[in-house]
């Protein structure tokens, strides 16, 4: 089932284009990677998919929009706020459920942030705060992903670990990534932006470190 199709499509940020006449389709439950340079329109795209069907998407940005004043628990928690009356969420608040501590400290173990659940987000890093948001999407638990750089602040192991829980977490996955070894060992698509336009469009399989050089160039 396409879940995304893009045709002729132009997309704009502040007003400047940045992809200009876009085609492109996109089917449930695949894991596709967007490769480019910085400024190639990874973010846009991902932005702009999202806005087409915010109500089925999980959105993560690179840099997510959290309340620095709240612990990571309940900047987590606040991605279902939604789901649950008013009244049960001024309770979490004052005194956080169990049910929903279990949930989230075990997908924050995912995450290498198990021991910061009810720290405070203005103390943490950057990269942990990242983290932090990326928890939040996927506590959402909606069938497309979307995640910008998910994996720029964290180490190699780490980088393993987490987008082998992100391909688990959502039936479709589109991450912005900018590892192309992490892209071809772990998606099944590949699409590569450059000056506005696609490069590159193809399974993994069909692809080789080579075939990615001319997105950098």
């Amino acid at each position: 089932m396409v879940i995304f199709q893009l045709q002729d499509v132009t997309i704009s940020y502040d007003e400047k284009i940045v992809l200009a006449n876009m085609n492109l389709s996109i089917k449930a439950g695949e894991r596709i990677a967007l490769l480019g340079k910085s400024g190639a329109g990874k973010s846009t795209l991902l932005r702009y998919l999202y806005e087409q069907s915010p109500n089925e998407c999980a959105w993560a940005p690179q840099t997510p929009a959290l309340s620095k004043a709240l612990s990571v628990y309940h900047n987590v928690y606040m991605g279902r706020l939604g789901e649950f009356p008013t009244w049960r969420n001024i309770c979490n608040l004052i005194r956080p459920f169990a049910k929903n501590v279990s949930e989230i400290k075990d997908l924050l173990s995912i995450l290498s942030l198990q021991d910061e659940c009810f720290t405070k987000v203005n103390i943490l890093s950057g990269g942990q705060q990242q983290r932090t948001g990326l928890a939040r999407a996927l506590y959402q638990k909606k069938p497309v992903l979307l995640a910008d750089e998910p994996l720029s602040a964290v180490d190699e192991y780490q980088a393993e670990e987490i987008i082998q829980c992100l391909r688990s977490y959502s039936q479709t996955v589109i991450l912005g990534l900018h590892d192309s070894n992490l892209a071809l060992n772990h998606c099944d698509r590949i699409i590569g932006l450059k000056n506005g336009d696609i490069l590159v469009d193809a399974l993994t399989s069909d692809l080789k470190m080579t075939d990615l050089a001319c997105l950098y160039r």
